[in-house]
């Protein structure tokens, strides 16, 4: 299993990409001897879908257009996100503070000081209900930027659309619930891998029958870039863990076709166009041989690689930060040319602190002008038989196979995780960037050339210190008003069933727990109990 390779470009080669892959002055027909459209290209919305998921892509009807927010107390965030839904937003993206993501609450000895700060704090189901107050989950799709405690946070989803008298079925988003890229890049873990593992295999299992139209994993190569992969190590080591996923799933007993249908996929897009085109054309012609020729994916649903993208927020900069506006502009038009599914623009101010109202306004707007004012949406796929695309396209898969062998050969995700190597490949690769750019040999407008002898005074958005003593004083209450006896017992049967490695699905004493109005850090530490907390093999 492999790519069909193309003859070598004829031009002369000046400069290299940024996976360091030559790049040529000039590509010709003769750059495509061998070139067979039909086997690497296929028609869209077929097999292997080098041009698009979808036959008709944008021409029926644009990307979804999301945008991240989340700061503060659930009560502000949910300002946020009525202001966006105004805008014309039809997706939102939801951005938790460090405590939630690492399973904490507010009042935590650990999270003292964060709450708030880099996302909302959302402790139990009553934040949660304030979080999406008046919007309506029937109609919005969702996306949940979580990890360790998806299902927890899910699950608290869930519970708040019942309430609103909006069925699971009707519910459409997207949990990222990819632990593998936290040991790899992020490091907001709890759990060792093998637990965590189990728990994404049950959010699998429930949500094919309980959750049906939701997105249960969104394989994350975004937070590999922003840690320093290539495009090319970005894609071999997000599609090496979704191997592991899919082993993992089938491990528990799950068919394939399904799950697999809602696996989808997060990716960056950087300002080079060109290579971030054919990055995303490569990484949906590799998925869908992996899934069909390995896995035996009998369901075109099953093949399809179906991705978010978020712009490259690791290349904006705080110096002359309405410069990053271009930026994101080129970074959201590379991701609509790639054929991505649905969209996140940074604000131009992301450098310097949380985006103001204005900011993720000019975001949204920017995904709006792309979509309605040039005409990249009036036909399929415009760079198919570009000689320079193809060929990159090419080039690119060829060097995603060899990483991805390379993983394999140390015995798939979860051990070359445990042998640092993904982690090592990244900052060799990272290295390399800041040495080119604190030479000058890499440019950075603004950065390192171009630059100006004083910046204008900038107002940024503060998050009010203030809500953590706030979110304490929430939480306090919340354990005086319930049924402690009831959130214990439920807590104990989460217990119990992850003490059994073929016990429950955990996400049924979970839903319990939660309803009872248990917080999502008393969920996490009762499975911290059971199953401990990982800790590096470097971190000593």
């Amino acid at each position: 299993m492999g790519p069909a390779h193309y003859a070598a470009p004829m031009g002369e080669t000046t400069a290299r990409t940024e996976s360091d892959l030559p790049i040529q002055s000039v590509y010709s027909a003769e750059s495509l001897q061998g070139f067979d459209p039909g086997q690497q290209l296929g028609e869209p919305g077929k097999y292997p879908y080098t041009r698009g998921v979808y036959p008709s892509m944008y021409t029926g009807k644009p990307w979804t257009m999301r945008q991240y927010a989340g700061f503060g107390t659930a009560k502000e965030s949910n300002e946020r996100y009525r202001q966006l839904v105004a805008a014309g937003t039809g997706g939102l993206s939801v951005a938790f503070d460090l405590p939630t993501q690492m399973g904490y609450d507010s009042d935590a000895p650990l999270a003292s000081g964060e709450v708030g700060k880099v996302g909302v704090a959302i402790d139990s189901i009553d934040d949660m209900k304030v979080l999406f107050d008046g919007l309506p989950l029937d109609k919005v799709s969702t996306s949940m930027t979580i990890n360790a405690p998806a299902s927890t946070l899910l699950l608290m989803y869930e519970l708040v659309a019942a309430e609103q008298g909006v069925s699971a079925g009707q519910l459409t988003g997207t949990i990222q619930n990819d632990v593998l890229k936290e040991y790899i890049a992020r490091g907001t873990y709890i759990y060792p891998p093998a637990q965590s593992l189990r728990l994404i295999s049950d959010i699998f299992a429930y949500c094919s029958k309980e959750i049906p139209r939701w997105n249960t994993i969104s394989i994350s190569g975004y937070h590999m870039a922003e840690a320093g992969a290539t495009p090319a190590q970005e894609v071999a080591f997000t599609l090496a863990n979704g191997k592991e996923y899919v082993r993992a799933a089938q491990a528990a007993g799950l068919e394939v076709d399904t799950f697999a249908p809602r696996l989808s996929f997060f990716f960056v897009a950087r300002t080079t166009l060109l290579e971030e085109v054919a990055k995303f054309r490569a990484a949906r012609r590799v998925w869908s041989r992996i899934m069909k020729e390995e896995f035996g994916a009998q369901n075109p649903k099953s093949q399809m690689l179906r991705f978010h993208t978020q712009t490259a927020g690791v290349q904006l900069t705080a110096q002359q930060p309405e410069v990053n506006l271009i930026r994101v502009s080129l970074q959201g038009l590379a991701a609509v040319l790639g054929g991505t599914q649905s969209l996140h623009t940074n604000s131009f101010d992301e450098a310097i602190a949380l985006p103001t109202q204005k900011a993720a306004r000019l975001a949204l707007r920017t995904q709006q002008v792309i979509a309605y004012e040039t005409d990249v949406c009036k036909t399929v796929d415009p760079f198919a038989g570009s000689y320079a695309v193809e060929a990159l396209t090419d080039e690119l898969e060829a060097k995603i196979w060899e990483l991805i062998q390379a993983v394999e050969d140390k015995g798939g995700a979860v051990k070359a995780i445990e042998q640092g190597f993904q982690k090592q490949e990244i900052e060799r690769s990272a290295y390399a960037t800041q040495l080119a750019t604190d030479s000058g040999e890499r440019i950075v407008v603004g950065l390192n050339k171009f630059r100006i002898d004083a910046e204008e005074k900038y107002d940024p958005l503060r998050v009010d210190p203030a809500i953590e003593a706030e979110q304490c004083a929430r939480l306090e209450k919340l354990r005086k008003d319930r049924d402690n006896g009831a959130v214990q017992d439920a807590l104990s049967r989460l217990k119990k069933s992850a003490e059994q490695p073929d016990g429950e699905n955990l996400l049924l004493p979970m839903r319990e727990a939660l309803a009872a109005r248990a917080t999502g850090g008393e969920v996490s530490n009762a499975l911290r109990d059971v199953w401990g907390m990982y800790v590096p093999t470097d971190a000593f």
